[in-house]
């Protein structure tokens, strides 16, 4: 049977599949490290929980409002006022995680052949998802000398007559970069100069250190906000990523369309879930900060950890919970007799050789680097610095 072609051109997500093949080892009882999963180790909070538990004692299984239940719509203005941006409850789509928000955003954004420009480093699906659309994807590359962040004469000189979306992730997956409110104000005069719409992927908005503050785009000025999809969810700040629980804020023409649009793909999204997002929002937030705290120290680890390494050179990430070594230094080098010609070669010796699941760069657009996710515990940690330790040694 012929697949259509949107079909046949979709690519696996990258970090799904090497997340599986690391749990299908691990299930043959193979002792491997897992640092390429995106997903907290903690537990979802007792009190969400809870609030699961209590809706489904009450009965609370059937459909709902397609773009979420009121009370949560309402939570999540009130957690976006927080951070200085102000939206009704009609301006909220809920859906089933922050990626189902972001596909439904591209999918009602996009004409065939509108650009939308990605900063490389870029989370996997974005890319995909913009060809799903029919969109074409625009690559900027950034490194380590702007901090992995996107400026104002990159952003200039990617725009072309058919340039329609940016799309921003701070802070970042997979770099951690986290944009401040002056950089972001300098991408915002681009932006409202040009006439582009951006969607704001703010996923990791509390997940912040070094004392960084979050900035959301959207909260600089009305004619930035009404062009701005904000995307979030509750998957990352309290451990809740089987959920399926993500939103949209947008501009009221915006978020009836991607409504309209997902009541004919999944309806609503996951009714106890809602309550338990509910719970999230509006309960104590002592759990997200003592998550917050152990990610940080954590991070500080992995990378102290990585810098000890001979041909690796790491940046210090203020956000999200992952690490972006540079490793072009071991391109050249042999291992057991093969030559390391990219991050992938490096990816998979890691993976087959010392059990220690990571992923290549390439996957985000960007070589050589490799993406480590330390949301797991420290134990682990110091179990995978030694086997990366191992590798490097080894090289020839």
């Amino acid at each position: 049977m012929q697949l259509a072609q949107r079909a046949a051109g979709i690519s696996p997500s990258p970090t799904l599949a090497i997340d599986a093949q690391a749990k299908a080892m691990k299930a043959k009882g193979v002792k491997v490290i897992n640092f390429s999963a995106g997903e907290p180790d903690f537990g979802t909070p007792e009190h969400i929980k809870q609030a699961a538990i209590d809706a489904l004692a009450a009965g609370f299984t059937r459909y709902t409002p397609v773009a979420g239940i009121p009370e949560l719509r309402q939570a999540i203005c009130a957690s976006l006022a927080a951070r200085g941006v102000t939206y009704e409850p009609a301006d909220i789509v809920v859906s089933c995680g922050a990626k189902h928000s972001l596909y439904n955003a591209m999918q009602v954004l996009l004409n065939a052949g509108d650009e939308v420009i990605l900063s490389a480093p870029y989370w996997v699906s974005y890319y995909e998802q913009v060809k799903l659309a029919g969109g074409v994807p625009v690559v900027v590359t950034t490194g380590p000398d702007t901090g992995f962040k996107l400026t104002p004469g990159l952003l200039e000189a990617a725009i072309t007559p058919r340039t329609r979306l940016l799309i921003l992730n701070s802070p970042c997956n997979p770099t951690g970069a986290v944009y401040s409110r002056e950089e972001l104000a300098a991408l915002a005069e681009v932006i409202v100069a040009r006439d582009l719409i951006v969607i704001s992927d703010e996923i990791y908005a509390a997940l912040l250190y070094d004392g960084l503050t979050h900035t959301s785009i959207a909260s600089l000025a009305p004619e930035v906000k009404e062009r701005t999809i904000l995307i979030d969810g509750v998957s990352k700040t309290y451990a809740m990523t089987g959920w399926r629980i993500g939103y949209a804020a947008a501009p009221r023409p915006v978020a009836k369309a991607m409504t309209d649009l997902q009541s004919h793909s999944t309806s609503n999204p996951i009714s106890i879930a809602q309550k338990a997002a509910v719970a999230a929002l509006t309960g104590s937030q002592e759990a997200v900060e003592m998550m917050r705290r152990e990610f940080e120290q954590r991070r500080n680890r992995i990378l102290a950890g990585l810098r000890e390494l001979p041909g690796i050179e790491c940046n210090q990430p203020g956000g999200a919970f992952y690490v972006f070594p540079y490793i072009g230094k071991l391109f050249g080098r042999k291992f057991r007799g093969r030559v390391l010609g990219n991050s992938t070669d490096v990816a998979t010796a890691l993976l087959n050789e010392f059990q220690v699941a990571v992923v290549p760069g390439v996957a985000f657009g960007a070589e050589p680097y490799l993406r480590l996710s330390y949301a797991t515990s420290m134990d682990q940690i110091e179990a995978g610095l030694e086997r990366l330790r191992a590798f490097v040694t080894e090289l020839e």
